[in-house]
């Protein structure tokens, strides 16, 4: 359940930042700053946010800035992994435009970066069920 969660977030997430951007038509060297700041946000709201991390006095807001960090680099690095390794071998064209790259069309490029991000960091970071406590392991 929390991997189709965590998915839901990313995509609608990513949708809306890919659909702002592409609103704005950042495109070219701005798709590294739009997928970087897709990671940012899903690492910052998905799995345990980061609200959460102020209000529970066991836990520290380090956790959030450092999810929300490493999914910029995510971002970026998926971008860059689909852009410059794949090239445009997945081209398409949507309402009539143009053919081009899937890295281009933010929206759609963006819910598959959040979704896929998002569901790692739900899976990995949830909070515990309520009535459960984290128990350490005996040293």
């Amino acid at each position: 359940m929390r991997l189709l969660l965590g998915l839901i977030k990313g995509i609608v997430i990513g949708t809306a930042v890919g659909f702002g951007a592409y609103q704005l038509h950042l495109t070219g060297g701005f798709h590294w700053v739009t997928y970087g700041v897709v990671g940012m946000l899903v690492g910052m709201l998905v799995g345990r946010p980061f609200w959460s991390h102020l209000a529970d006095k066991n836990s520290t807001v380090v956790v959030a800035v450092v999810k929300a960090t490493f999914g910029y680099l995510i971002g970026i690095g998926f971008y860059a992994l689909v852009a410059k390794a794949a090239g445009g071998i997945v081209e398409f064209s949507l309402d009539g435009e143009q053919t081009r790259p899937l890295h281009d069309w933010q929206p759609l490029f963006g819910a598959l970066l959040g979704g896929l991000y998002g569901a790692w960091v739900e899976l990995d970071d949830a909070p515990p069920a309520k009535g459960k406590t984290a128990e350490l392991p005996p040293h």
